[in-house]
């Protein structure tokens, strides 16, 4: 039994080595202070994070996702927080063909996703460059907004809802003042995690791009082509804690509004 235990652990670290070893590699080349990316180190230095506000491009692309998904995070939730509370509220016919097409976003590649995009979008209905990159972010975040709600409108008592109805409050009042205050922890995290999907998206913003209008992670992949310093290994160790913040904090506020329900 001992033995079997020391193998899952050794099997256990193996896994995290494999996990990991490239985020320390990355991180660790990021403060090497020569002028090409390499691995170990030859030394410390801060030079190329601050290369990175240096980089006109940089700033601009990043304001440019920042701003593509927050906006499409809100188009995300006017159609979402509706379509998961029918799904969750209701039974009817075709929900789950609908339930279908609403999470098909995420069950299609994105490559094929992203030309399909382009083909409709951009060529043949001539849809400016911007708005068809906001649309297709719409598009893959939605999914994310409607699991995530509708998994925390599994654990609404739909009776409080009845009962607030029963008392004279309209439909609306009902759902703004009783169903949405229930389920605002769901709404939060649901927000983050299609912010992620979103901010971090390189398969569809990659055919939605165009001159002019670009989104970080695409600018990365234009700076790696022309350029082998560690710039691009300081903007990744930014992200990965931007990234491991944003998931701390979803796993914090799922983690209250279990307990909270309990």
């Amino acid at each position: 039994m001992q033995e079997n235990n020391r193998g899952l652990g050794l099997f256990t670290l193996l896994v995290y080595a494999f996990l990991l070893g490239p985020l320390i590699i990355i991180a660790a080349a990021s403060f090497d202070p020569g002028t090409v990316l390499k691995f170990p180190p030859q030394g410390f230095s801060f030079k190329w994070y601050e290369n990175i506000f240096k980089v006109k491009m940089f700033m601009e692309t990043f304001k440019t996702s920042i701003f593509v998904s927050l906006l499409g995070n809100v188009f995300a939730l006017i159609l979402g927080v509706p379509a998961a509370y029918a799904l969750s509220r209701f039974q009817f016919k075709g929900k789950d063909t609908l339930n279908a097409v609403f999470i098909s976003p995420v069950l299609i590649p994105g490559i094929v996703l992203g030309f399909t995009m382009l083909k409709y979008l951009i060529i043949m209905y001539h849809l400016p460059i911007y708005l068809s990159l906001l649309f297709g972010h719409t598009v893959i975040m939605l999914p994310f907004i409607i699991r995530v709600i509708a998994s925390s409108l599994s654990n609404f008592d739909f009776s409080i809802e009845e009962a607030a109805l029963s008392l004279g409050a309209g439909h609306l009042a009902t759902f703004f003042k009783v169903v949405l205050p229930n389920i605002k922890s769901g709404i939060i995290a649901a927000v983050l995690i299609a912010f992620l999907e979103s901010f971090n998206n390189v398969d569809i913003s990659v055919f939605m791009t165009g001159p002019g209008v670009s989104t970080l992670p695409i600018q990365m992949l234009t700076y790696v082509e022309n350029h082998f310093d560690p710039t691009i290994a300081a903007i990744s160790v930014l992200l990965m804690i931007f990234t491991a913040v944003l998931m701390f904090i979803i796993e914090r506020i799922m983690g209250l509004s279990y307990f909270t329900k309990r």
